[in-house]
């Protein structure tokens, strides 16, 4: 009797778009859990300075800009500079815990903090919410793409624009314009 092969499914993972009354309190909280124990494996202080930040960024699932993770932040730390900012989001950035969405220059929590990953972000260009995919697939065709021409990855991030299913059925189809024709008249 043969073997049924099953179908090769690569690893995904994902942060989706969040449904209508989503409690964002909890993705607040289990990100800076996941972020503290993160942290203490690798024997490193998440600062209250850096959990804070990290508590802002994931404030919504729109990309977070470092002005506006500064404002949030002079709410209780009044002394807060933009250098503050920088060097608690450089922190999060090198133990992976938040992605930088170099097209928005802003910064989104990570879905799968702590593990090696090349992100995919779904980017509402309606009302500017993110997802993050991590989809196996997508990184092998970029890299072995790259390849192809010599270039060697050494990080990948791709970003993708497009809308979200909260907003696709608000957007309207664009009316295509009617093709004109031309009519010529005879000077006489």
């Amino acid at each position: 009797m043969r073997k049924m092969r099953r179908p090769h499914r690569s690893k995904r993972k994902l942060r989706a778009f969040p449904r209508r009354g989503h409690d964002h309190g909890s993705c607040v909280e289990a990100a800076v859990r996941e972020a503290a124990g993160v942290c203490a494996r690798r024997k490193l202080r998440l600062t209250a300075i850096r959990r804070r930040v990290l508590e802002l960024v994931w404030r919504s699932h729109k990309p977070a800009g470092a002005y506006a993770i500064l404002a949030g932040l002079k709410r209780r730390e009044k002394l807060a500079a933009p250098a503050t900012v920088y060097r608690a989001l450089d922190f999060l950035l090198d133990q992976g815990l938040v992605h930088r969405i170099a097209s928005k220059s802003a910064y989104v929590g990570c879905a799968d903090p702590g593990g090696s990953h090349a992100g995919q972000f779904l980017i509402c260009g309606q009302c500017g919410a993110a997802a993050e995919l991590d989809d196996n697939r997508i990184r092998k065709a970029v890299a072995r793409g790259a390849g192809t021409l010599g270039f060697a990855v050494a990080r990948q991030t791709v970003e993708v624009l497009g809308l979200c299913p909260r907003c696709r059925p608000k957007a309207q189809p664009k009316a295509q314009p009617k093709a004109r024709r031309k009519v010529l008249r005879r000077r006489g």
